[in-house]
């Protein structure tokens, strides 16, 4: 019950990095930091340059940013359209935020960049997740920065 009244709080935004404020870009960073570099133990290069040419998808609660993804054009990061940087603070995890933060994220490449594939690299502890999103495997099993990875594809 308390993830579903916490669902009824969350806010949304849909910005391009050059319309996020200060406050934004640091919660961004420091959720990503909290999540991919201290809670997975890898130190690895987050500010990869695609950030500034991206899409950036926030969830907010009250004042903390709690679910974020990065919304990648074609070409960037794949030949399609990607969603990257999936990230749900620790806080509110098992509450089903993930599942309409990805919801959300596709829905939201649909309309900025139209209805075709959308590329992503998962870790392969999700590989199921996504799947039950539509996705499927489109690659080999691979290591980045020390986790294991999967290619999948929404089409």
């Amino acid at each position: 019950m308390e993830g579903q009244i916490q669902l009824l709080k969350m806010k949304w935004e849909l910005k391009k990095f050059t319309e996020l404020s200060v406050e934004e870009l640091y919660a961004i960073l420091q959720l990503r930091s909290i999540v991919f570099v201290v809670e997975q133990a890898c130190a690895y290069p987050d500010m990869d340059d695609k950030d500034q040419l991206s899409w950036h998808f926030m969830g907010w609660e009250d004042e903390s940013l709690v679910a974020y993804t990065r919304l990648l054009p074609p070409g960037l990061s794949f030949e399609e359209t990607s969603i990257g940087r999936v990230v749900t603070s620790p806080s509110i995890r098992r509450s089903g935020t993930g599942r309409i933060l990805m919801q959300k994220s596709i829905e939201n490449c649909y309309h900025l960049f139209g209805k075709g594939p959308i590329q992503i690299g998962a870790q392969r502890y999700l590989e199921s997740f996504y799947q039950s999103l539509g996705f499927e495997i489109s690659g080999s099993p691979y290591l980045e920065d020390g986790i294991p990875h999967i290619h999948m594809i929404l089409r």
